[in-house]
């Protein structure tokens, strides 16, 4: 079964010396696997190990993991009162040497880089891992499920049309030996009937367009990370419809040959939010 790469996952837990705990994990497609953070300095020096469990159960698309504290010892904060004194120097300086009449307001103070911080020193951060490590898990767990749903969508999606590209294409082969048949009979030599056949002749590109059609269904029969072979299968796809349309005679089999190359078109646009 394929999976989508768009999802949403969310977990909330109760971490010693931390508090109420609350993360959540989006996800959007990407060509390959991207995870960026939004987390409390406090836990800064755990990115790495989040990261590996993520990568450990999600092979594609671009992630934002937020986590935020909810309640707990972490609330008190720590004022690195060093820098904001350099900071009110500074602007002070800023406000007399451009003339300024702006205030410096506590609000802005605060929302300055280093100057307000949790108090990190408060927390054994091996000692919390081992349950925020369940609580990562959890979270990708979740997101994974939604994954799969979207993922279960897009494979109903694409068997459809896959079907629907099938039975267009069935229908180009008989039209295609009809009127061939009908186009030799009034051509009067055989080098006429070899030169237009040279350049009009479909059946090579039905028949690799057949078997391309068919790996596609087989393949979304598997599982796992399918996304860019699925893609690849359907560049090959669009590559024959569009020279089995430049090479055809005949306008009805060009006018299902459009058809064809928009459902593929279409197929395309799915595929890229598959892992």
């Amino acid at each position: 079964m394929i999976n989508s790469m768009t999802g949403f996952g969310t977990k909330e837990a109760v971490i010693a010396n931390l508090g109420k705990m609350r993360m959540e994990l989006r996800s959007t497609n990407h060509k390959f696997l991207e995870v960026v953070f939004h987390i409390p300095e406090a836990l800064i020096s755990l990115e790495d190990k989040i990261k590996k469990e993520i990568e450990a159960k999600v092979k594609r698309g671009r992630l934002t993991c937020v986590i935020t504290f909810m309640a707990g010892e972490t609330s008190s904060v720590f004022i690195n009162k060093a820098l904001l004194k350099n900071y009110i120097l500074n602007l002070k300086n800023i406000k007399k040497q451009f003339q300024l009449k702006d205030e410096i307001s506590i609000n802005t103070l605060v929302h300055l880089p280093g100057v307000l911080s949790l108090g990190e020193n408060k927390i054994n951060k091996m000692g919390v891992w081992p349950r925020l490590k369940i609580l990562v898990n959890q979270t990708v767990n979740d997101l994974l499920k939604m994954r799969q749903k979207e993922g279960r969508a897009l494979s109903v999606f694409l068997k459809k049309r896959a079907e629907l590209l099938r039975a267009e294409l069935n229908m180009i082969k008989i039209r295609f030996k009809k009127v061939i048949k009908e186009k030799l009979a009034k051509l009067p030599t055989n080098e006429e009937r070899v030169s237009f056949l040279k350049e009009t002749d479909i059946a090579e590109e039905t028949e690799r367009l057949t078997f391309h059609i068919r790996n596609f269904q087989n393949k979304l029969l598997k599982s796992g990370p399918l996304g860019k072979e699925l893609d690849f299968i359907a560049q090959e796809m669009q590559r024959e419809a569009n020279t089995m349309a430049a090479k055809s005679f005949d306008t009805v089999i060009s006018s299902r040959a459009v058809q064809i190359k928009s459902q593929i078109e279409k197929i395309r646009e799915q595929v890229q939010n598959i892992e």
